[in-house]
């Protein structure tokens, strides 16, 4: 299995939208670490195009993470929203679409990588026997017990453990009015009760950004962590300017639905703070009408309107370069690892 053989036990986060770059997934894997490409957003042609490059910087294995479809939201559920968002910005057309699903799923089928990682829901079982067959490790992104039964019938190989303080959207496999009335897993908590429900390897993800943060996972029982926001300000990543300045600061972060209509933690700011209250379930059809206004902002330079995904622990966030920072987080593990089981555990 692609865990066992890491030399570091860390994953690079599939960020979607800008920051996932083959040049920061290459300086993670030639680090040690296992890093992934991030396929959400883009076309199969693209999507090959940045599987090329990656392979062209390392001979390493690396992953691709693909967004499991959902279904169409009903124009009249959102229709509100956009008319309190166009008194005052220029929209896009909202629409569903499936982000190529099926040509994506069809080229790591013909163009085999290490490991496959899905969000927003599982592969059926017969999609994973096809990636099996290819020689590719199929991971899911679960946030709940139920979540992690459902991926390991499948015949999930790993799961990601997502805790409520990751940065992102949310990789549940529903995104409903209801769940804003139930308190999301933390990380700790939800890695306890995976242990114990499931027997597959867990990778955990969600506001670790220390070494002591990765050992504290790596003790509760995960076989390795996923980072996201610890790479943002890497040169590597492609991190905006506006979203690249917003990170690290001591602003907190929260969860919204505001941009794109299924929640997601980034950097609180006026438009969160604002519309987070009436946002609808409605992906991705909200992500299209606010794509003008997200584009906008960052154009301006203006953190106001822009989204600014970050996990908690983002003001931890370094400015290094990927394979530096990747050295120091596995050095830091070690001696906080070293430092715990050095500590006596007095009896009562």
């Amino acid at each position: 299995m692609i865990i066992d053989a890491l030399r570091v036990p860390i994953v690079l986060a599939p960020m979607a939208g800008g920051p996932s770059t083959p040049e920061l997934t290459v300086a993670v894997a030639r680090a040690g670490g296992l890093g992934l490409l991030a396929a959400g957003y883009l076309g199969a042609a693209e999507l090959a195009g940045r599987i090329e490059a990656t392979r062209a910087g390392t001979d390493a294995p690396f992953g691709v993470n693909l967004f499991v479809p959902g279904p169409a939201t009903a124009p009249e559920r959102f229709a509100d929203y956009l008319a309190e968002l166009g008194a005052d910005y220029e929209l896009g057309t909202p629409r569903h679409d499936t982000d190529d699903w099926d040509a994506k799923l069809d080229l790591l089928l013909t163009s085999p990588v290490a490991v496959v990682t899905f969000t927003f829901g599982c592969p059926t079982a017969a999609q994973i026997e096809r990636l099996h067959a290819v020689g590719s490790e199929v991971w899911v992104s679960v946030t709940s017990v139920a979540e992690a039964r459902i991926a390991v019938a499948a015949g999930a190989d790993v799961l990601v453990a997502q805790g409520a303080e990751a940065g992102g959207h949310r990789a549940a496999f529903t995104d409903r009015v209801e769940d804003d009335a139930v308190d999301p897993l933390g990380l700790l908590a939800l890695l306890q009760l995976l242990t114990v429900a499931v027997d597959v390897p867990i990778v955990a993800t969600g506001g670790i950004a220390t070494g002591a943060g990765i050992a504290a996972a790596l003790a509760a029982g995960a076989a390795a962590v996923q980072l996201g926001t610890v790479f943002l300000r890497c040169p590597e990543a492609g991190t905006n300017p506006v979203h690249r300045a917003a990170v690290g600061t001591a602003d907190p972060t929260m969860l919204t639905r505001a941009f794109t209509g299924r929640r997601a933690r980034g950097v609180r700011n006026r438009f969160m703070a604002e519309h987070s209250a009436t946002a609808p379930v409605a992906y991705p059809e909200i992500h299209y009408a606010t794509a003008p206004l997200r584009a906008a902002a960052r154009a301006a330079g203006n953190r106001a309107d822009v989204n600014l995904w970050a996990g908690q622990a983002h003001p931890l966030t370094p400015e290094l370069p990927a394979g530096e920072l990747v050295n120091t987080l596995a050095a830091d593990t070690k001696t906080a690892l070293n430092t715990a089981l050095s500590r006596r555990i007095r009896s009562c």
